[in-house]
């Protein structure tokens, strides 16, 4: 059975939700987003720098959010989620998948950083306000490109689970404007989702 190591309100969350949407059985390993669970040698020895997620498969044991998400959708998909190769939608379902970390999660580490993780006397307000400004830019040419869709490339894909949970994640940092309409909607239906839900209990 699939093992994930887990902590609230981490990007942890996003394979709780492919698991549940993909019907696929799992255990957790619920751990505290604290250096006491995160930087032990227990899961040092899963991960080198003490992160999560990490997945364990029998004898695979793997890293980093979205090469979990490729790895589960290859060994273990039930449907897919995922448009074939030759597929016209493929190439904005690469845009999309990686748009979430090499545009968004840059700008929402730095504001977790500065509002939660800092203590109060060596955070940056400039450097906050930097973030914010640079995350909500980095949302509109999605906001854009929902305009005529419920989802990235239409139908629902684990795209969506990339960026929708960054989506979702950057709202509740109060970033994500209403002008932004298409996004607000976009961000309610991945609410909407049942195994959303399911993840986001966990939090």
């Amino acid at each position: 059975m699939l093992k994930l190591h887990f902590a609230p309100n981490s990007r942890a969350g996003r394979i709780v939700w492919l698991l549940e949407e993909l019907e696929l059985p799992y255990e957790i390993n619920k751990m505290a987003f604290h250096p006491k669970d995160l930087k032990s040698d227990e899961h040092r020895a899963r991960h080198p720098l003490g992160r999560i997620p990490v997945l364990e498969d029998g004898d695979v044991t793997i890293w980093e959010s979205g090469a979990i998400v490729e790895y589960v959708l290859e060994r273990h998909k039930k449907g897919g989620l995922k448009p074939a190769a030759d597929a016209d939608t493929f190439p904005k379902y690469l845009q999309w998948f990686h748009y979430c970390e090499g545009m968004v999660m840059p700008p929402v580490n730095t504001i977790v950083v500065h509002t939660m993780l800092l203590p109060p006397e060596r955070r940056d307000e400039t450097v906050l306000a930097q973030a914010k400004k640079l995350l909500t830019r980095a949302w509109a040419p999605v906001d854009e490109d929902l305009a005529d869709k419920d989802y990235l490339i239409g139908d629902f894909s684990a795209a969506d689970i990339m960026l929708g949970h960054a989506a979702f994640m950057s709202n509740r940092l109060g970033c994500v404007p209403d002008e932004m309409a298409n996004l607000k909607a976009y961000i309610g239906r991945i609410e909407a989702r049942p195994a959303f839900q399911t993840a986001i209990t966990m939090q």
